[in-house]
């Protein structure tokens, strides 16, 4: 009688490819599924399921860590109880402030958590060629982290200019991931249908950036595989789940992409994605299937996503799949429990917040009676409206707007202290007082900061410099409450739970200083700095204009 490791009874598990569940033991060994032989194993240790519902472990279908704030081994021993025992990671973010040494640091971190972290390899270190971000990274560059067993690919191609004029460098990374036998992500933000053809025709086989059922439709008519997100502010799968049906349910999978470690804990990761789905008329057994196998299928992992001999035993324990409250975790074979959580984040000991803008650059001369460029926020979604507005001029300065909501925004490049900033005008924010500021802002993650007066934005701008980078909040007293982010500027070297409490206080800090507002400003104010989103966006070389592809000027001369 050959001898294994654990054996599971009594369980009604999930056949994935008949998607239903059916009432059968699984074998494991080696942290693998095995054949089912009941009479020729004897269990090192059995688990009794008493009738519960065994699913795959779920998968995250892309996600950037950085953008939780905490570390991969942080963010692993908060997801994994919640059944995601895998992620696929986009490190496009810390890539963009330290380059190689980012993405291996990211790489080097995970392998201390029983979390699978897949990385797919950021395809656009700088994002534009404009921006000023702290590296570049060419396919020369890229290519030997092939070699790492966690690479899987290319990630969100989002540089549609790069692909339709075939670029060079960018085509030799898409063909490099292709030559490996891996997937290449998309981005494809307010393409139009015959733009994601382009995207298809070089072989970029998803995309993540759906917020209507029509650009939805665009994606299934060309054959994407897409990825239903659910994050902190991008609130898209209710609008876009009514696109899936019983033809085409294999084409989708879920992700978070950006979402804080606060959310998280309070709601869940892709164990939310799953709830919201089934809320929305998705049969729990097809939802359970979206949130593995076809994950691992989009993404070319043969050994994920099924609970069949061959695949990895990573097996989440439900008592009722409509709510997907999950019971027990198992990854590679090990039931987890807190010891399989003893890590402590790697030290990134490098400053990279560098720049030295002094108060009176702040000042934004306008001239009055003048319509003005403003960026409307768009609550929980990343794109935004493209406002013409005539604001308070004083002696031909801009005075904040605190009646109409409409307050300035700076961004100032840190990364090799080159004294470039933007000036902006925003509408949404509903401070009334004081200002804030973060080295997050998506992709460059340059410093981005707003408020009600210069003086409280140079504040929270001296704030994060001084501790290497994180989030502050100002008040008109001066007094700071800032949330350290000693990892590039991007996430907190600190325990998941330290972490979430300095965000809990800055997140109290805004609330003092604001009105309501029904979104989280600190990822809104990070994403208003993203020229590759529409409609209009802020870097340290301007206002950018996403539908005429152009920087312009405040106001229209």
């Amino acid at each position: 009688m050959q001898t294994i490791d654990l054996e599971i009874k009594n369980g009604q598990v999930l056949n994935v490819f008949k998607k239903q569940f059916e009432q059968k033991n699984l074998y494991i060994n080696n942290g693998k599924i095995i054949k089912n032989k009941e009479h020729q194993y004897q269990a090192k240790q059995t688990i009794d399921a008493e009738g519960q519902y065994l699913v795959p472990g779920f998968i995250d279908s892309h996600v950037h860590i950085e953008s939780s704030l905490v570390t991969p081994s942080e963010l692993g021993k908060v997801i994994v109880p919640m059944g995601v025992t895998s992620v696929v990671t986009d490190p496009h973010e810390i890539a963009n402030v330290s380059g190689i040494e980012g993405i291996k640091y990211m790489i080097n971190d995970a392998k201390q958590s029983p979390l699978d972290v897949f990385v797919m390899l950021p395809s656009s270190v700088p994002a534009t060629s404009f921006e000023h971000n702290g590296a570049t990274l060419n396919v020369d560059a890229l290519h030997p982290l092939y070699k790492e067993s966690s690479v899987i690919g290319l990630a969100e191609v989002m540089d549609y200019p790069a692909v339709h004029n075939r670029d060079q460098d960018m085509m030799k990374k898409i063909n490099d991931a292709i030559n490996h036998g891996y997937q290449v992500d998309g981005h494809g933000a307010g393409l139009s249908a015959k733009q994601l053809g382009e995207y298809k025709e070089v072989g970029i086989s998803t995309d993540h950036e759906s917020t209507t059922l029509n650009q939805m439709y665009d994606r299934l008519d060309v054959g994407m595989n897409m990825f239903l997100r659910e994050g902190t502010v991008e609130r898209d799968l209710q609008n876009t789940i009514q696109a899936v049906n019983k033809d085409n349910i294999d084409q989708f999978s879920f992700c978070t992409d950006d979402k804080f470690i606060t959310t998280i804990i309070n709601e869940g990761s892709i164990n939310f994605n799953i709830q919201l789905a089934i809320e929305y008329g998705i049969k729990p057994e097809d939802a359970y299937v979206m949130a593995s196998l076809n994950a691992a299928k989009a993404h070319k992992i043969n050994d994920l996503g099924a609970l069949d001999p061959g695949y990895k035993a990573d097996i989440v324990m439900i008592s009722d799949p409509k709510k997907v409250d999950v019971k027990k975790v198992i990854k590679d074979g090990q039931l987890m429990n807190d010891n399989n959580f003893k890590s402590i984040p790697l030290k990134f000991t490098k400053n990279t917040v560098h720049q030295n803008i002094k108060l009176d650059d702040l000042a934004l001369p306008l001239k009055s009676n003048q319509e003005c460029h403003v960026i409307g926020i768009q609550p929980n979604h990343i794109e935004t409206d493209h406002l013409k507005k005539t604001v308070p001029v004083e002696n031909g300065i801009f005075k904040a707007d605190l009646d109409n909501d409409i307050l300035k925004m700076v961004d100032v490049e840190r990364h090799h202290n080159l004294g470039t900033f933007g000036i902006g005008l925003v509408h949404g924010f509903n401070i009334k007082h004081g200002a804030v500021a973060t080295t997050v802002a998506h992709d460059s993650h340059n410093i981005v900061a707003v408020g009600t007066s210069d003086k409280n934005i140079y504040r929270a701008i001296q704030a994060i410099t001084e501790v290497g980078g994180g989030i502050a909040v100002v008040n008109d007293n001066q007094e700071v409450t800032v949330m350290p982010l000693s990892v590039a500027g991007l996430m907190s070297d600190k325990s998941w739970q330290l972490a979430s409490e300095d965000l809990n206080a800055i997140t109290k800090a805004f609330k003092q200083i604001s009105g309501d507002i029904n979104f989280n400003p600190f990822i809104t104010l990070s994403f208003l700095t993203l020229p590759v989103i529409p409609t209009i966006k802020l870097t340290d070389q301007g206002l950018y204009d996403f539908n005429q592809q152009k920087f312009i000027d405040i106001q229209s001369k």
